[in-house]
């Protein structure tokens, strides 16, 4: 069965030549460029010179990208938005683009850390954040309705192209750290970049550190070496060059290099998580404050703030979630458990650079080694699986799963979220979660479950197989 296309709070997505064709990429750039129009006064005529409004245009390096780029910005200028085309650039970079050039809107062409037959459109509002819910679901009407108010031949927008995103991305990212301690420590560093739009500003800055970088996967080809999600099973490649190359720390990024995972100076991957906890463990130990994530994400975040007298906020899944939180709270860290650090000071949105230069500035003043700071840190046991299922069947799971765990505190701020007080195999007293959601980005359920030991994961593991078995029968 054909999947279909995915239209959610986090944007569009389907498969190229499938159900994301150029027709369908024109008809949601006439549906946000409606609902911009709906919500800002600014004129649209063509007689009111520079008050067009205008969206900046960034992609991901995947073969797709010109074209769905060609039919968002013909959707876009059919009902009188000018169009700014950034090219190939982070998705944080287009955020960052869209409030340095006052843009009513940005939008990104890509699919994130989905395989390459895949392609998205993701929107930004212009505080640089995803439309929140309800406004998400009027763009989504719009789309359906084809609602649209098209302008006559002489209104219609302009496109033009701006090349100036790494230096801008690069000069706000280095403001935010002491780039003269890093660079004393000529850091050994291995790159990863699965051929995405991170590579070559990433390099960039990580010269301006003074660092000794060993890239692969580094041409912005979008012909991905691997699986582009960073996780484990998928780095082998970047943690051999680390050995290889006797890297004091590895780095990789998935397409978009919105996301960050870290390799230690032994050639071991030390898991997403320990991205958002050691950017949190440099910044809560040089201020106290708030910090924000997503109920995803790992209590490794609430230890480290509990240590620095700081609090945690936990959001929905979903970064435009979690950067409202930070904006009304003034949260002075933030992310998710994918690998995705927020720091408000460069923008509203998960920055793979923010996580490296954080991490690589905790390095330098402590002078520790990847290794040791995580050892400080701790660790858990976690799991994160995915199943394929219908919202209907996701519902049921949901549903059977408040009946078999009815002892939990239960959190269904996005889909259900279990928190258990039990013991351990050591016999210390913790406590465990797991939760169970639906996807936003993929026609799947996610699990994650994270408790003190191996043991207690694998207990829910099998609860929460046997309830997918009790409902499929």
């Amino acid at each position: 069965m054909a999947e279909k296309l995915i239209v959610s709070i986090s944007g569009l997505r389907g498969i190229i030549g499938e159900n994301l064709t150029a027709n369908i990429a024109a008809d949601y750039g006439c549906a946000f460029g409606s609902f911009l129009k709906s919500k800002n006064p600014k004129p649209v005529l063509s007689n009111v010179e520079g008050e067009k409004l205008s969206v900046c245009i960034g992609t991901d390096s995947r073969p797709s990208r010109q074209m769905v780029t060609s039919a968002v910005a013909a959707g876009l200028c059919s009902v009188g938005i000018n169009v700014v085309e950034l090219g190939i650039v982070t998705t944080p970079g287009v955020g960052i683009m869209l409030r340095e050039l006052k843009c009513d809107g940005g939008i990104v062409i890509t699919a994130s850390h989905n395989p390459i037959q895949y392609n998205g459109i993701k929107l930004l509002l212009s505080n640089g954040i995803a439309p929140p819910p309800k406004q998400a679901e009027e763009i989504k009407k719009l789309f359906h309705d084809k609602n649209f108010q098209f302008v006559n031949s002489k209104d219609c927008g302009k496109i033009t192209t701006n090349e100036q995103a790494d230096e801008t991305h690069i000069e706000k990212v280095l403001a935010i750290i002491d780039k003269e301690k890093i660079s004393s420590k000529n850091f050994k560093v291995a790159l990863d970049s699965v051929n995405g739009a991170g590579s070559r500003v990433t390099l960039k800055i990580l010269a301006e550190l003074g660092c000794q970088t060993t890239a692969i996967n580094a041409e912005q080809t979008g012909l991905f070496a691997h699986e582009p999600e960073p996780i484990a099973k998928n780095l082998t490649g970047l943690c051999e060059t680390v050995k290889e190359k006797k890297a004091q720390i590895g780095f990789a990024q998935d397409p978009d290099a919105d996301r960050l995972a870290i390799v230690d100076e032994n050639g071991n991957y030390i898991g997403e998580e320990y991205t958002l906890a050691l950017a949190a463990k440099y910044i809560l130990s040089k201020k106290s404050g708030k910090a924000a994530a997503n109920l995803s994400t790992s209590r490794m975040l609430d230890d480290i703030a509990l240590q620095n007298n700081s609090e945690v906020i936990r959001t929905a899944v979903g970064e435009a979630n979690v950067a409202d939180a930070m904006v009304k709270n003034n949260c002075i860290i933030g992310g998710e458990g994918n690998g995705g650090v927020i720091d408000l000071r460069v923008g509203p949105i998960r920055d793979s650079l923010v996580g490296i230069v954080l991490v690589l500035q905790l390095m330098a003043e402590t002078g520790k080694s990847v290794s040791e700071l995580v050892g400080e840190i701790g660790k858990y046991a976690m799991k994160k699986d995915k199943f394929p299922a219908d919202k209907k069947t996701a519902e049921k799971i949901m549903q059977e799963a408040k009946k078999v765990f009815a002892n939990a505190k239960i959190d269904t701020s996005d889909g259900f979220r279990f928190d258990f007080e039990d013991s351990s195999s050591t016999g210390a007293h913790s406590k465990s979660w797991f939760n169970l959601r639906i996807s936003n980005t993929e026609p799947v359920m996610r699990l994650i479950i994270e408790a003190k030991d191996e043991k207690t994961v694998e207990k829910y593991t099998k609860a929460v197989a046997e309830i997918r078995k009790k409902i499929a029968e």
